[in-house]
């Protein structure tokens, strides 16, 4: 299966044993994405799950509906969706190795019959067109060097007046030049996406915007929060993930918080609506 080099980078990231171990013991391990806290010192784990609560309660689920959830990681949301809603949820994401703990964590809840793990990039979406009720994904598309593609692949397989929502980790709309160099070149990125890029681009692809909620404040409270317990447990976290790779999280995540608390980065929910 061919990848475009940004997606392949992604790949060959995630299926690292240190980004393994690092977003399945201290990011969350069942949503490895930007959570909404209500106190700076909260669990990860549960900020985390309630964006995936957050973005379900915009969505008319009621068990029965196709979900196709692109770039789903360890499989948190599709989990959930299942579980509560009854819904039938694909999740495309292109790490083998986070993928093998999605299907072995779906089988000891009981939810495999619900949920089914696709290796695959969302730059070329492996099924027929207009098939999926909704679409989903969570801090994923950043890591496309084509995000219009990826727009239009979810155009493409979302059946008429189904539904688009999204987060993603973006750059402002007034995000001066030159400033992210530092985020970017943690992530391996030219460029970020923007939320009037995703309006455009669900536009001219056939979507209207439903909803927008920006809380770029809850990127910045995640990534403290995430570095902060790095810091605060760095030995035990050393023990288990290379000193290294902590160190340059750490690092890296110093970059994100300042880029956020100066305003040139956004996040937010995204939901769209395919006319």
């Amino acid at each position: 299966m061919g990848y475009s080099d940004t997606v392949q980078t992604a790949r060959t990231y995630y299926n690292s044993d240190d980004a393994d171990r690092f977003y399945a013991t201290v990011w969350g391990g069942e949503d490895i994405h930007i959570g909404l806290y209500n106190s700076p010192d909260e669990s990860i784990f549960d900020a985390s799950r309630r964006t995936v609560e957050r973005m379900a309660s915009y969505l008319k689920l009621g068990g029965g509906e196709r979900i196709l959830d692109i770039g789903a990681g360890y499989g948190g949301a599709a989990r959930f969706l299942a579980a509560k809603y009854g819904s039938h949820v694909d999740c495309l994401n292109l790490s083998e190795v986070q993928n093998q703990r999605n299907r072995d964590m779906n089988k000891d809840q009981g939810l495999a019959d619900k949920i089914n793990v696709i290796d695959g990039s969302f730059e070329s979406v492996p099924a027929e067109a207009n098939t999926y009720d909704y679409i989903w994904s969570q801090d994923a598309i950043l890591h496309s060097g084509n995000r219009e593609t990826v727009i239009q692949e979810v155009a493409r397989v979302m059946k008429p007046g189904g539904e688009f929502i999204m987060t993603d980790p973006m750059q402002s709309d007034d995000c001066p030049e030159g400033v992210l160099q530092p985020v970017l070149d943690r992530i391996h990125l030219d460029t970020m996406g923007s939320p009037e890029f995703y309006r455009g681009a669900c536009e001219r692809n056939g979507m209207e915007e439903l909803h927008r909620e920006l809380m770029t404040h809850q990127l910045v409270n995640h990534y403290s929060r995430v570095r902060a317990v790095l810091k605060s447990e760095y030995d035990q976290i050393v023990a288990n993930v290379s000193k290294d790779y902590v160190d340059r999280m750490i690092a890296g995540l110093g970059h994100w918080v300042e880029a956020g608390e100066k305003g040139y980065l956004a996040w937010g929910i995204l939901h769209y609506r395919k006319k």
